[in-house]
């Protein structure tokens, strides 16, 4: 197994890079994430994980291991592929997913390409507990979250606007401020609104 490659960047894209390595250039598949995070510099560093198919060797990068953890846990459900997988860290940062599994977000999980509504349930079903071990999310936490993001949508709909235009600004807001009060969600949406 190949854990990790140093190297000189040969070429850098939004799905891959390059990486050469003593003579012999890498090519990894990579997510919007690990890409906005390579640096332009020369020398670089990509964890990897490596997809063994009949059909295919495919050589997966990534810019830490937290993003590769995500992605193992990920293709460990059945129905999560590593391409779908791939999407869903170019869509989400991994804290945006660990919050979503640990909080039984469907919609969020859901709303990446590829992924429908089974799906999304048993990623949530099958990753739960390995997230909340792996990663020490409270409970108490992530429950408190959800309270906060009902009742920031209630005062919300109640000031005329409907929940389908505050819902995914909410969620952001208390993904970007885990420890942000009710009222200051309230006025950060109001303001983007």
């Amino acid at each position: 197994m190949i854990t990790h490659i140093r190297g000189k960047l040969v070429e850098k894209n939004p799905t891959y890079a390059i990486i050469e390595c003593n003579g012999v250039g890498y090519f990894l598949h990579i997510s919007l994430n690990t890409f906005s995070k390579i640096p332009d510099s020369e020398a670089v560093v990509l964890y990897t994980h490596l997809s063994i198919r009949e059909d295919a060797h495919t050589l997966f990068g990534f810019a830490d291991k937290t993003e590769r953890e995500i992605f193992k846990l990920l293709i460990s459900v059945s129905g999560v592929g590593p391409s779908t997988a791939r999407t869903m860290l170019s869509s989400m940062t991994t804290d945006q997913i660990q919050q979503a599994i640990a909080s039984e977000d469907t919609p969020t999980i859901q709303s990446v390409k590829g992924i429908g509504a089974k799906t999304a349930q048993r990623v949530i079903i099958d990753l739960k507990d390995k997230i909340l071990k792996t990663y020490e999310l409270q409970e108490d936490s992530v429950n408190n979250n959800n309270t906060l993001k009902e009742e920031a949508l209630s005062a919300l709909e109640v000031l005329g606007f409907t929940r389908k235009q505050v819902e995914k600004m909410i969620q952001k807001i208390i993904q970007e401020s885990p420890s942000i009060s009710l009222e200051n969600i309230i006025k950060q949406a109001l303001k983007n609104l």
